[in-house]
């Protein structure tokens, strides 16, 4: 049994191992979903083919979570650079690169990786 404070546990909400955000687009999902229907930010990475693209291009060391309605029009969203994504939910921090072969893959489809800031 999950503990709470202040709500309700959601039995559909996926155990915090099962969540992961995608490295090139910072946006948050459960890893069966990345793996069952790849990232809609980043369909280049075929992460619904490749399962070691999914490994590789995910982690679930994350910092905050921000949800975004209307990325084009939300200032929060262009300050993250997400401004082009999909509504949904992104981090705002993660502490892991994505590997260069694959933001390389991104900067051949226009997509702008944007690195982790170090300490």
């Amino acid at each position: 049994m999950r503990r709470t404070i202040g709500r309700q546990a959601s039995p559909r909400s996926p155990p915090a191992s099962a969540t992961s955000l995608g490295l090139a687009s910072a946006v948050v999902s459960s890893r069966p979903t990345t793996r069952e229907s790849g990232c809609e930010n980043c369909p280049f990475l075929e992460m619904e083919k490749e399962h070691d693209n999914v490994v590789n291009c995910t982690t679930p060391n994350f910092t905050g979570i921000i949800s975004v309605m209307d990325p084009s029009r939300s200032w929060a969203a262009r300050w993250l650079r997400i401004g082009r994504y999909i509504p949904g939910c992104y981090t705002l921090a993660v502490s892991e690169e994505l590997p260069e072969e694959y933001q390389a893959i991104c900067a051949d489809n226009n997509v702008q990786y944007v690195p982790p800031k170090r300490a």
